[in-house]
């Protein structure tokens, strides 16, 4: 009878193990947070506020900064905002002006004595808000960001230096960190004189780019140009940076098809900033990859360790479909956005069990000078730490996915 009792036990023993360890291996399946049936557009928004829930630790901080990162993806999703009414992304952009600006107008670790241009982009989130709400303190910050402007460091032409700490340079970011900003201040809180001449001012900074760091040869921009001749990546003849920067180039072609928004279609600048715009697209298609994106230096696809980036390519994927909607440049190059959109996707981005979407093979940070020295030479350029979901590549890849509609 004991024996009975006892192989009764260790079979139910074993058949409740069993069933323990099915139980195990079919652990039900992550629950689908963000559904793939919404477009890419918002299905990136929404993975941004899943990978950073507070918006003032975008870009991978540790404690809030006033930068040009937020400011950037937070445009991107007031795009999308606008175009699905979804609160929880208009509450997610408002909670980053809401912490870093005080009730007095004072942004939180902003110093306007840096003369540094990447701290005017967060203004375009502000110059949102305000619209939006109508809160003085915001209107507060606007004029304080266009006083800087005001008082930025010049070249002997009157191109604003990237930073004080930078003397004599100007770089491709520095016209997308200000200029759309500075046009919309100008059009929408001066008169008409006074904004004619900040008009004037913002064309001038494109005529200078176009003057000094085109190349005539391949029609591609250099990422930097120091009028000092100084610096030790600046060519002593010429000023320049070495290498053509695939998201350098990226903030220029934003930058124009961005100012245009705002710049009068009276003024005369105008035609200067589509021609431009179209001597640009016309160059940057000749160096597209087959897979539709671009390389991380731009003309050199066949060197040791180059390699495909993500953020370059999201930013000229909007450049070109954004300029093909406004009419400023053919349709011909609608074609090319869709491929790069394509492509961007097919290298680029992967879908994880819940829905979130990142965006992969972004390089993280470049630039020049400093310390520790960043050379501008192609070893500095693909040497960069690559990473997944920068927000100089997630921005870009919203605003390229709603001009394409996906």
């Amino acid at each position: 009878m004991k024996n009975i009792t006892l192989i009764t036990i260790l079979a139910l023993s074993f058949f409740t193990s069993c069933k323990e360890e099915k139980k195990q291996a079919e652990a039900p399946k992550q629950e689908m947070e963000i559904s793939d049936s919404l477009k890419w557009s918002e299905r990136m928004a929404l993975s941004e506020i899943k990978r950073f829930p507070d918006p003032t630790l975008l870009d991978f901080r540790d404690k809030p900064k006033w930068s040009y990162t937020p400011g950037l993806v937070l445009q991107a999703m007031s795009k999308v905002y606008e175009q699905i009414n979804n609160q929880k992304i208009y509450d997610y952009i408002y909670e980053y002006p809401d912490r870093m600006i005080e009730e007095d107008g004072t942004i939180k670790t902003y110093k306007m004595s840096n003369y540094n241009l990447d701290m005017i982009k967060a203004g375009d989130i502000i110059y949102y808000v305000y619209n939006k709400t109508k809160e003085p303190r915001f209107k507060k910050v606007m004029d304080t960001l266009h006083k800087q402007l005001e008082g930025q460091p010049t070249t002997s032409e009157g191109g604003f230096w990237h930073k004080k700490k930078y003397p004599y340079q100007m770089w491709l970011d520095g016209l997308y960190m200000a200029e759309p900003f500075h046009a919309k201040y100008a059009k929408d809180y001066m008169n008409t004189a006074v904004a004619n001449k900040v008009y004037d001012k913002i064309v001038l900074q494109f005529d200078l780019i176009e003057k000094y760091s085109r190349d005539s040869e391949t029609g591609l921009y250099f990422h930097g140009w120091d009028e000092s001749r100084n610096q030790k990546w600046a060519n002593k003849e010429t000023g320049l940076s070495e290498n053509f920067w695939s998201r350098g180039m990226g903030w220029y072609g934003m930058a124009l098809v961005d100012v245009l928004d705002f710049l009068p279609e009276n003024h005369q600048g105008r035609a200067r900033i589509i021609k431009y715009l179209n001597q640009y697209a016309e160059a940057i298609v000749k160096y597209q990859d087959k897979s539709g994106t671009w390389f991380q230096v731009l003309n050199l696809p066949e060197r040791e360790g180059n390699y495909l980036e993500a953020t370059g390519t999201s930013m000229f994927t909007y450049t070109l479909a954004k300029g093909v909607n406004k009419g400023y440049l053919p349709n011909t190059y609608l074609e090319n956005a869709n491929k790069a959109f394509q492509g961007t996707l097919d290298l680029f981005i992967t879908v994880e069990d819940n829905g979130v979407v990142n965006l992969n093979k972004c390089c993280g940070v470049a630039g020049l000078g400093g310390n520790p020295y960043r050379d501008g030479t192609f070893e500095y350029y693909i040497g960069e730490i690559i990473r997944s979901n920068d927000p100089k590549g997630t921005g870009p890849f919203i605003m390229a996915a709603l001009e394409l509609n996906k």
